[in-house]
């Protein structure tokens, strides 16, 4: 059963809502659907699930660009109606007929949809029966060539007894051959045909008698195999019988090379030591994260020769027509109108390091909002679709909802706890030192940092993360290797409570996707701390990865989780973005799979190179 269909503007103005389709909805589906589909840039989708308290709802829609309108259908998932996007489609044409951008009240559209909505279903009957109908032939005809085979293989079994004495013949002249050959039989196999005939695999025998007596190489490399076998054994009970200790490798001496001198080059944890360290923390200079970063905010004028050339009007028209409908504006813009440019978009942002679903689902985003609309005057296809993607772009990269780290550490300093940060990632993407990055920062800002060093399964974590607390001067909570990670944390934040530290940054160990016993660790960690920000570290080197990465993290968050709400994914930091020159698509991947923006981006090596995202820029890269 159909539980709503509503109209609506692209304004958010409810136009009509059926009134006889049940009760009220659970959960606001529809509003889900508008903030985490349709805003962002998947109406591409076919349809969407929204998971309500005690109902699971199915939601399709479609659009009619040239109004600016929006037609919903909810309905149980459970129940797979076949005619709701007939009567979507249906409800679209009868409703532009009636509407007025003056009017907001449409009391007679209801028996007009009841109408629809019986037609709709009458048709999905039909279609079901005559689906049926032709379902029947098809099982007999199965049952018919199933005994059309049992006589064929009848009538192969009977070729195969009256061919038997002439295979037999021809086995033994074969083994003959063999014989006379030098060779034995043991490597002839007789192989059953499809049709049940026993053939002999010519590749065998013509090896077979090709080859001669004696194949005098095959000798020698036999020979000299067992030589070695027999030297290697003969190696072996000499230094069984001789026991001695293992000679150290030893450095290589030249002639002219200088007097060795020891590659350690570790400052001692003394006194003196700190103070140089501070003093090189100190130098360092202020963040990037501070500073302003300046982009032309001039448009792009020039475009890309493929765009104009998959723009470019078809060459049966005239010249006289094509120029007319630049000037005139073409009625309505259609799918094969949009192809060329948006094929041209989707293989540039691919080339922009953008996954390539990713890019698909963009496009097709893209032609379901510009299909039907008005082309204007003097405006080509081309620039019409870049400028919609330019805004679907900036769209989604813009965050949601503001996350100022600043602004909540303060609040959560009046409460008297300490705002903890969980970074979490793959193996080798820089989480602990991005972690230094942050750190230093908040330095910077006259905050009290204290990191906790929870990665206590790769060998040398804790003395890396102890390097850079010595550096920036500040403490560390740290137990060693082989212990829970979770309960480290927990009396991480309980010793920062005690000491008046404002934030906790949390180190964890890196771990792929699918190793399940590191997901389910890192899920008892956040469920059993409950940090205000979980940051995914990434690089921005990934292409396709970047979904898998996102994806399956947030996943294995939510399925090995104990608690009915999970804690997800809440922020992006986006590491060696220095490296990649323009293939800045993985920023883009990230966030339109999580939905969590880009806090901060790493771009270097020493503490100052942390800087946020600049949002028209990565725009502007990626379609340039």
């Amino acid at each position: 059963m159909l539980e709503q269909l509503l109209i609506f503007t692209k304004g958010g103005l409810i136009l009509w809502t059926c009134k006889e389709l049940g009760s009220a909805l659970r959960g606001s589906p529809i509003d889900t659907l508008i903030r985490s589909c349709l805003l962002e840039e998947r109406s591409g989708l076919v349809s969407y699930n929204c998971d309500a308290p005690g109902a699971a709802y199915t939601l399709k829609w479609t659009f009619h660009n040239e109004l600016g309108l929006v037609f919903v259908a909810v309905y149980q998932r459970i129940l797979h109606l076949l005619y709701v996007d007939d009567l979507l489609n249906m409800v679209r044409r009868e409703f532009s007929e009636i509407y007025d951008p003056k009017r907001t009240v449409y009391d007679d559209f209801d028996e007009t949809f009841r109408q629809l909505r019986m037609e709709a279903e009458a048709r999905a009957e039909e279609l079901r029966k005559s689906k049926q109908l032709v379902g029947k032939p098809v099982s007999n005809g199965k049952k018919q060539g199933q005994v059309n085979n049992k006589g064929g293989s009848e009538g192969g079994n009977k070729k195969k007894s009256e061919n038997g004495v002439a295979k037999e013949g021809d086995d033994a002249l074969v083994k003959d051959r063999n014989i006379q050959n030098g060779h034995s039989n043991t490597n002839h196999v007789g192989i059953k045909d499809t049709k049940g005939n026993s053939v002999v695999s010519v590749k065998e025998s013509n090896t077979a008698s090709n080859n001669g007596a004696f194949d005098v190489n095959k000798l020698q490399k036999l020979r000299s195999k067992g030589g070695k076998k027999t030297d290697t054994a003969a190696s072996i009970k000499v230094s069984k019988a001789d026991p001695q200790k293992k000679a150290t490798k030893k450095n290589r001496v030249w002639d002219d090379s200088p007097v060795e001198t020891k590659l350690d080059f570790t400052n001692p944890a003394d006194q003196n030591g700190d103070q140089n360290m501070h003093v090189v923390a100190a130098e360092e200079g202020e963040s990037m994260m501070d500073k302003e970063e300046n982009v032309s905010s001039e448009s792009e004028s020039e475009e890309d020769e493929e765009v104009e050339k998959g723009s470019k009007p078809d060459a049966k028209k005239g010249w006289f027509s094509s120029m007319f409908q630049s000037i005139a504006g073409k009625a309505n813009l259609d799918r094969a109108d949009l192809e060329p440019a948006l094929k041209a978009l989707k293989d540039r942002l691919m080339t922009k390091n953008v996954a390539e679903e990713i890019a698909e689902k963009l496009c097709e985003s893209v032609a379901t909002s510009l299909e039907g609309k008005k082309l204007a005057s003097f405006t080509r296809v081309s620039s019409t679709v870049q400028a919609a993607m330019e805004e679907a772009l900036v769209r989604i990269l813009t965050p949601r909802r503001s996350i100022d780290i600043l602004r909540d550490v303060h609040v959560a300093k009046e409460k008297n706890k300490p705002y903890v940060i969980v970074f979490v990632g793959v193996n080798g993407v820089g989480k602990s030192t991005n972690l230094a990055k942050v750190a230093y920062w908040l330095l910077q800002h006259k905050v009290n940092v204290m990191m906790a060093a929870c990665d206590t399964f790769r060998s040398g974590a804790v003395e890396q993360l102890r390097t850079h607390a010595r550096r920036l001067q500040i403490p560390i909570f740290e137990k060693g290797y082989e212990k829970d990670p979770a309960v480290v944390a927990k009396e991480a934040i309980q010793e920062a409570t005690r000491n008046g530290s404002d934030v906790v940054l949390v180190d964890t160990a890196g771990r792929m996707q699918d190793n399940e016993p590191l997901m389910r660790a890192l899920s008892k960690l956040i469920y059993l701390n409950n940090p205000d920000l979980v940051l995914f570290v990434g690089e921005a080197l990934v292409g396709n990865d970047a979904v898998d990465q996102l994806s399956k993290f947030n996943q294995r968050l939510a399925d090995l989780s104990t608690s009915p709400t999970p804690r997800l994914i809440d922020g992006i930091l986006l590491t060696k973005f220095d490296t990649i020159d323009d293939k800045v698509g993985a920023a883009l991947s990230m966030v339109y799979v999580s939905g969590a923006p880009v806090m901060f981006v790493g771009c270097g090596q020493s503490y100052t190179d942390l800087k946020k995202l600049n949002v028209k820029s990565i725009v502007k890269t990626l379609l340039k």
